[in-house]
C-alpha cells in the first residue's frame, strides 16, 4: 500500500500531529493529503494551544476550524482585562503575547507631567503610553512562563513609536530580558532612527513592522515548559540626564524566534 492510498483519517490524525505549516504543504501531495488537510479534526488540534485560554464569546466565527486559525493567527484577542493580547505563530500554531503599556512599570507613569495616556486607532489596545518629559526613562515588567508554549525558543520585542522625539538620540538605551534563576543578557541600541551621534550609528536599531510601529529586538530566551519561571524585561536610559520626549509605548511583545 502506497502512504497516499491511507483513508483520510488516517492520514488527519497524521497530519494533527505535525504543524500547520507542514500540513498546508503536505496538502499538495494529493487529492487525499489536500482533503484531510483541510479537515477541521487537523486544524483543532491547532487550535488547542489557544482556544483554551480566550474567552468563548472573545472566539470569532468561522466557516471552518482551518478558517479559525488563520483569523486567530492574523487578529490579536485582548486579554486580562485589556492589558494583554494573544495570538498563534502563523507558521507553527505557538502562542504570542503583548504586554500593553498598562501590563508594565512605567517610572513615573502615573504623572500626567511626564506621560500621557491615549487612545489611538492604530493600536491594539485601549491606551498608549505617551512620554511627555523624562531624564529618567525606565520601564519594566515581567511574564510567567506558565502561559507560554512549552519547548520553544521566544524572542522578546519593544513596540512603540517615535512622534517628535527628541533626547534619544544622543545616548544608547539600555534593553534587557532574563529569566528568573537564571542570567540577564543585556545591550545597548538605539530606538531614535534620527541619529545624531556617530557612536550609535553602529548599534542595533528598530524595524518598521507591517502594522507601522516600530519594533527591537530586546533578547530572548527558552521556555522548556518544565517548570514556572519568570521572564524580566526593562527599557532603561538612566545616565546621560538629557531630557526626552516624543516615544509612544505599545507594549513588550513575546513571540517563537524563527530559525
Amino acid at each position: 500500500m502506497e502512504f497516499e492510498d491511507l483513508a483520510e483519517g488516517c492520514i488527519a490524525e497524521i497530519l494533527s500531529h505535525t504543524s500547520p505549516m507542514d500540513a498546508c504543504k503536505l496538502s499538495l501531495v494529493s487529492r487525499g493529503f489536500c482533503s484531510a488537510a483541510e479537515s477541521d479534526f487537523v486544524w483543532s488540534a491547532f487550535l488547542l494551544n489557544l482556544t483554551s485560554i480566550i474567552p468563548p464569546s472573545s472566539i470569532p466565527s468561522s466557516s471552518s476550524k482551518k478558517g479559525l486559525y488563520f483569523n486567530l493567527c492574523n487578529h490579536p484577542t485582548i486579554i486580562d482585562q485589556g492589558k494583554k493580547s494573544v495570538q498563534l505563530d502563523k507558521r507553527t500554531g505557538k502562542k504570542c503575547y503583548m504586554l500593553s503599556a498598562r501590563n508594565l512599570d512605567i517610572e513615573w507613569g502615573d504623572d500626567v507631567h511626564h506621560w500621557d495616556w491615549t487612545s489611538l486607532p492604530e493600536s491594539r489596545f485601549e491606551a498608549v503610553a505617551v512620554l511627555r518629559a523624562v531624564c529618567w526613562f525606565d520601564i519594566s515588567g515581567k511574564i510567567s512562563t506558565v502561559g507560554l508554549s512549552s519547548d520553544t525558543h521566544y524572542a522578546v520585542f519593544l513596540v512603540f513609536k517615535m512622534i517628535n522625539a527628541s533626547g534619544f538620540h544622543y545616548h544608547p538605551t539600555v534593553i534587557s530580558v532574563g529569566v528568573s534563576g537564571g542570567s540577564t543578557n543585556s545591550k545597548y541600541v538605539c530606538l531614535d532612527l534620527n541619529l545624531k551621534d556617530n557612536r550609535l550609528i553602529k548599534l542595533p536599531c528598530p524595524k518598521v513592522r507591517s502594522d507601522g510601529w516600530l519594533e527591537i529586538e530586546m533578547g530572548e530566551f527558552f521556555n522548556s515548559g518544565l517548570k514556572e519561571e519568570q521572564v524580566h524585561v526593562k527599557v532603561m536610559e538612566t545616565t546621560s540626564h538629557i531630557w526626552k520626549c516624543g516615544f509612544v509605548l505599545e507594549g513588550i511583545e513575546i513571540r517563537p524566534k524563527h530559525v
